[in-house]
């Protein structure tokens, strides 16, 4: 008899619904032996792709379970929109229609956003080129595109898709954008304040309703997480005034049928004021009450302050994870009077068990290498967990500069009590500079210096930068390289060469006869040796040829080519010594930082020493408001009877120094007018910064007022304050995307006649 051949068909949607068809018992098969499997329909996909899904193989049983099965494998590939099974007698027929596949994702009409930040939104939710498509995924995609336009308050935004087919089973995906107007806050209010008036807690807030300069800081650009900031912000002002019970009830946003005008009202509970009435220790301190009760900056007899609570407990958490007990925990229980409206503090202190590092994980460095990171790490793997340590090398890795954001994560080890991992988590930044200045003067008229720097060149750490003065009558070319390890226990080297040529001002004016160059060729070599966290000691040394050639040299000139010859080598060393514990290097609002160096001319035809130190000090006053302090200080002398090297000497005027006064016109003069500088030299800074109008609290565009004085001084003449040039102005301080801008109008008070004047400076790159 004719072997029967029986043959078993299903269509699906979905894996459930296949399911159920194969389960049912008009389409129910009787198990047999698969004796062969074959595949149909498939153009891209692996036919391995299939066989490593399926819940059989050749020679194994197939009954209606393994068909449901085989189905809703195939289905949860997301590859396939349609899946059939036919058994032609004992072999078993697999036939699937591919899913299309997307050739390209493109925008139409998307202004605000550019593309390549839309695919990244898209290509993170699985739409892509080359992934399969399904118009599930072009929903969620519309979704998606929505809520970033929402995220930048374009609430009108509105989505279209279209697909369009192409050869080979591939679509083009294309989104058009109708963005709308943006949505921007017309009121913001706070109801149920009565201590502060609602101006003064709405000035706190990041979040305004615009002014002139919205455009640029987009402050009334509503977004849920710069809200959530604001009230966190309104929460700490209240807590650290003394209102323990501060909350903040609701929150509504509204938003107006056209989808324009948002209005946000904040309800408050404001409470008592509590004034705190004591504190004391409960718990297991390790027998060191007495050095843990030094770190509790809670101050009975005073207002409660939240952020001193916090300030308190972090300390004493960082002061149990220096002895190794990365699991302490310590809670502040309030005891709360409020009759008296008083609160006392207990400090319940528990070590729990100690631990040490097993690993230390790296993340987000996608271009700077894991040693340069790892380096600066003072808590090393299997080594006990010291809280010190780990603060420190998170500090130390910020201080690096390459990333905008340092985070560490202890992570304890599943089934290991006595073990943590540290995941350190960074989010790298550009960390190429470009520098550009311009002034503009009756001798240069307009000069430029250019300037590139690359901080962690090839994601090495090491520094490479390139310094050009483009002036026609002042020259300058500088390459320098920076190895921040050039040993393994952290010491620096630092190469520079330069070449630097001016023309003095009178061959610039046409005087008769004067045409002459001077020119300054060298190189050095300086090492850093850190010996503390903020302290580095410098020294190394150079070769430097100068070059004074032409006709009619002014008196100071003709002196150094009668004393050294019209060329003349000198070997310069350098020691110095730094120390910076500013918050920031590009934006600081507090903290000082220290310079001293000297270079000594112990060889060659110059014989001289000439040192410099600078200071600097920030206070801020408030969130708003900094003053920072800048004093330098230079001295030189000539040795052995020789007089100082005019090309040694200090400048002093322009940006840098006393704005107002051009650059480097300020002091001695010789007989054809000429700035020569001197070897003596004093600059005094002072300017408090504060919000640019209308920008809110953005600290990336600031006003400065200021009020500069100095001077240089001859080697033979005394410091003299009464001869120092001063200045008072106004100016403009904006982190652009070249590095930080300065624009300064200054006033010159006490310029004598035969000063030069220069109201209006600026510059990228540099600061006071």
């Amino acid at each position: 008899m004719q072997k029967q051949i029986k043959r078993f068909k299903v269509r699906s949607v979905s894996a459930v619904v296949a399911s159920f068809l194969i389960a049912h018992a008009a389409w129910a098969v009787d198990p047999f032996t698969v004796r062969d499997i074959r595949v149909e329909g498939l153009q891209r996909v692996e036919p391995g792709t299939i066989f490593a899904s399926l819940p059989f193989r050749v020679g194994e049983t197939y009954n209606d379970d393994k068909g449901a099965g085989a189905i809703r494998a195939l289905f949860g590939l997301g590859l396939f929109k349609d899946v059939r099974l036919e058994v032609s007698g004992d072999v078993l027929v697999v036939i699937v229609e591919e899913r299309p596949t997307v050739a390209d994702v493109d925008f139409v009409g998307a202004k605000e956003f550019d593309k390549e930040v839309l695919k990244k939104a898209l290509r993170e939710i699985g739409l892509t080129d080359g992934r399969p498509f399904d118009k599930a995924l072009a929903d969620r995609a519309e979704q998606e595109l929505k809520r970033q336009y929402i995220n930048r308050s374009l609430y009108g935004a509105e989505v279209v898709t279209t697909v369009t087919p192409i050869e080979r089973n591939r679509v083009n995906v294309t989104f058009s954008v109708t963005e709308g107007d943006v949505a921007k806050i017309k009121e913001i209010r706070i109801v149920g304040n009565k201590v502060f008036s609602e101006s003064t807690l709405r000035g706190l807030f990041d979040l305004d309703t615009g002014g002139w300069l919205s455009w640029y800081t987009k402050s009334d650009r509503y977004s849920r997480a710069k809200l959530n900031a604001d009230i966190e912000t309104l929460r700490s002002y209240y807590l650290t005034r003394g209102y323990l019970e501060f909350k903040v009830d609701s929150t509504q946003v509204a938003i107006s049928p056209n989808k324009q005008d948002i209005s946000v009202t904040i309800n408050v509970t404001e409470g008592e004021r509590f004034t705190v009435s004591g504190v004391k220790l409960e718990g297991n301190f390790l027998e060191r009450e007495d050095e843990f009760k030094s770190l509790v900056t809670i101050k009975p007899g005073e207002p409660y302050n939240a952020d001193q609570v916090a300030q308190t407990v972090k300390a004493f958490v960082e002061y149990y994870g220096s002895f190794g007990f990365a699991f302490a925990k310590v809670d502040a229980q309030p005891e709360i009077d409020r009759t008296n409206n008083r609160v006392a503090f207990v400090l319940q202190g528990e070590p729990s068990r100690r631990a040490y590092v097993r690993r230390i994980n790296i993340s987000g460095n996608n271009r700077t290498r894991d040693e340069v990171v790892r380096r600066e790490f003072r808590q090393f793997e299997a080594s006990w967990y010291d809280g010190d340590k780990i603060r420190l090398s998170r500090d130390r890795v910020d201080r690096l500069g390459f990333f905008t954001e340092v985070n560490i994560d202890t992570q304890e080890v599943p089934g290991t009590p006595d073990q943590v991992d540290l995941n350190l988590a960074v989010v790298e930044k550009p960390t190429g500079n470009l520098q550009l200045g311009a002034g503009f003067s009756s001798a240069d008229r307009l000069s430029l210096v250019f300037g590139f720097k690359q901080e962690n060149a090839f994601g090495t750490g090491n520094y490479l930068g390139l310094e050009v003065n483009t002036g026609k009558y002042n020259r300058q070319l500088v390459l320098s390289t920076v190895d921040p390890y050039f040993t393994n226990d952290g010491i620096s080297r630092t190469i520079d060469v330069y070449t630097r040529t001016s023309r003095p001002y009178s061959s610039q004016i046409g005087v008769v006869n004067t045409d002459y160059e001077l020119k300054t060729t060298g190189a050095s070599v300086r090492f850093g040796v850190p010996f503390s966290e903020v302290d580095t000691v410098y020294f190394g040394g150079g070769l430097e040829q100068i070059d004074i050639s032409g006709t009619n040299l002014p008196a100071v000139y003709q002196t150094y080519v009668n004393t050294f010859g019209a060329k003349s080598n000198s070997v310069p060393l350098t020691i110095g010594w730094s120390r910076d514990e500013r918050d920031s290097a590009i934006v600081p609002t507090k903290g000082r930082f220290q310079r001293v160096y000297g270079d000594w001319g112990v060889a060659g035809d110059a014989r001289f020493l000439r040192t410099n130190y600078q200071f600097q000090q920030y206070i801020p006053l408030n969130k708003q408001f900094t003053i920072a302090l800048n004093t330098e200080l230079g001295w030189g002398k000539g040795l052995n009877g020789q007089p100082f090297p005019v090309f040694k000497n200090f400048y002093s005027g322009g940006l840098g120094s006393v704005r107002g006064y051009e650059p480097g016109t300020l002091g001695p003069r010789d007989s054809q007018d000429n700035s020569i500088g001197g070897p003596k030299k004093i600059t005094l800074n002072a300017e408090i910064l504060a919000p640019f109008p209308g920008a809110g609290n953005d600290r990336t565009l600031r006003l400065f007022g200021f009020v500069d004085a100095g001077n240089v001084f001859g080697e033979n003449e005394k410091y003299d304050l009464g001869e120092l040039r001063s200045s008072v102005g106004f100016g403009v301080s904006w982190i652009s995307p070249l590095g930080p801008l300065r624009l300064a109008f200054a006033h010159p008070m006490n310029k004598k006649p035969t000063d030069k004047i220069q109201r209006l400076q600026f510059q990228i790159g540099t600061s006071f």
